[in-house]
């Protein structure tokens, strides 16, 4: 294992007394079989108040937090309220879940069941967090529900349906999650469901302690095991274990946001005396000129993003930059003010440590929103660089390629104009494209009441 990609256990019950006695030393067996991260998964409320207490302890850990159609009887209220608390309570809490529906042993009644699940359902929806789904006998229920719940984010753990299941699933937006039970020689048909879905598509767990793969069946389950799960689809489909690692672990990646590679270089970058922030790779434009469309690399940076970083990640990406940084720019392969919350909460915690801020934008943040965003930027925003890139509506719109045709221009005139009362420095640029009249641009952004600048067409950063 030490030369593969690291693993995942995307799903653990580590929290159980099962772990008390030897817990440190079972994380550590985990390190050793090259598992650089489990999510450990809640089913009530005590045990997601414990997930996310061990999330917070352990940098490997991960929490999910929901209740388990074992115990939807019990969900009340009260316990809705303090699964959403615990859901914002940290960046660490990545999903919803475990929730769902168990016909098998009807623990609890199966309208109350469905009932929890729907509200967990609409809760990650509020909080745009994926679901982390129990499906046990209630294969079409659970298809219904999220058909109607509109339900398009999560993983369906501890996958029993059959390959068509799957493939429903999966055209929703939805990962499934192969088990230690792969490994078990009469399993035939999870290995048919293995062999004929693409492995973009799934994810590996334990669902520790229980579950344990051959050769521990019967023992206890534990998450240095996910290894024998991943041989085991690697044997199926005819990959390597390193591949197998490596596309679950990306897809692993793509669902929770827990990234086990170090892309703070792609995060925080240095040109000149200038510390800039790549946050994004989406853009509301999709310009001409743009550089990324051939290379993502400005000065020698890389600013492809293997997925958008979070406040802490950004926050540990900046670290404590030199002495001589002049200011720090929201600025990267992509539109900084699609992400417009987490700019607003990274820009005010560098405000108080005494940098200038400034946003290089599109400027078209307000038609993307609906509404006038510039007002939320005042006092933490020190400067604001919009692209204008044309003078008049259609060149704006042949160039940029807005996708909101005319009305793009506009927009941008508007953003420009709205910042000065809001930002101390507003500055218009356009690039110096041969099919761009500069001057005209000029005029516009001085009838504007802005700054303007010039960018040297072929040039970035």
């Amino acid at each position: 294992m030490k030369n593969i990609t690291a693993l995942i256990d995307s799903h653990a019950h580590i929290y159980y007394d099962d772990y008390a006695a030897d817990f440190e030393a079972m994380l550590q067996r985990s390190v050793d079989a090259g598992v650089g991260a489990i999510l450990v998964v809640g089913t009530d409320l005590e045990s997601s108040r414990q997930c996310v207490a061990l999330a917070e302890q352990y940098p490997q850990l991960y929490a999910a937090v929901g209740v388990h159609p074992h115990d939807a009887a019990l969900a009340d209220e009260t316990c809705y309220d303090e699964i959403r608390k615990l859901a914002l309570s940290s960046e660490k809490v990545v999903a919803i879940g475990e929730i769902g529906l168990d016909f098998y042993r009807d623990r609890s009644p199966r309208d109350v069941q469905e009932s929890v699940f729907r509200r967990f359902l609409q809760l990650a929806h509020e909080l745009d967090k994926p679901v982390i789904i129990h499906d046990r006998d209630a294969h079409e229920r659970v298809l219904d529900v999220l058909r109607t719940e509109n339900a398009r984010k999560g993983v369906l753990h501890c996958f029993s349906g059959d390959s068509a299941m799957a493939a429903e699933v999966i055209a929703m937006g939805f990962y499934i999650s192969i088990p230690g039970t792969v490994t078990y020689p009469n399993n035939q048909a999870l290995h048919v469901v293995v062999k004929q879905v693409g492995i973009e598509h799934m994810l590996v767990e334990t669902d520790c302690p229980y579950l344990s793969p051959v050769p521990h069946r019967g023992k206890r389950n534990e998450p240095a095991y996910v290894t024998l799960a991943a041989e085991k689809i690697a044997d199926i489909k005819g990959l390597s274990l390193e591949d197998v690692a490596r596309v679950t672990t990306k897809n692993v990646s793509d669902l929770f946001g827990i990234r086990l590679w170090d892309q703070s270089a792609r995060i925080a970058y240095r040109i000149r005396n200038s510390l800039y922030l790549n946050i994004t790779n989406r853009c509301s434009n999709r310009c001409v000129f743009c550089a990324k469309f051939d290379d993502f690399t400005v000065k020698g940076h890389n600013l492809m993003l293997d997925g958008e970083p979070g406040f802490a990640e950004i926050m540990a990406a900046v670290g404590e930059p030199d002495k001589d940084i002049s200011e720090i720019v929201f600025c990267g392969f992509g539109e900084p003010l699609m992400r417009l919350e987490l700019v607003k909460q990274v820009a005010a915690a560098l405000k108080q440590r005494g940098y200038r801020i400034r946003i290089n934008t599109d400027g078209q943040a307000n038609l993307v929103y609906g509404r006038n965003i510039l007002s939320e930027l005042a006092g933490i925003v020190d400067c604001v660089s919009v692209s204008l890139n044309a003078p008049d509506a259609e060149t704006y719109r042949r160039i940029c390629n807005t996708p909101f045709g005319l009305a793009g221009f506009d927009g941008v005139c508007d953003f420009i104009r709205d910042a000065k009362a809001h930002i101390p420095q507003v500055v218009a640029s356009a690039v110096t494209m041969p099919v761009v009249d500069v001057g005209a641009c000029r005029r516009v952004a001085e009838s504007l009441g802005a700054e303007f600048r010039e960018r040297v067409f072929e040039e970035v950063g």
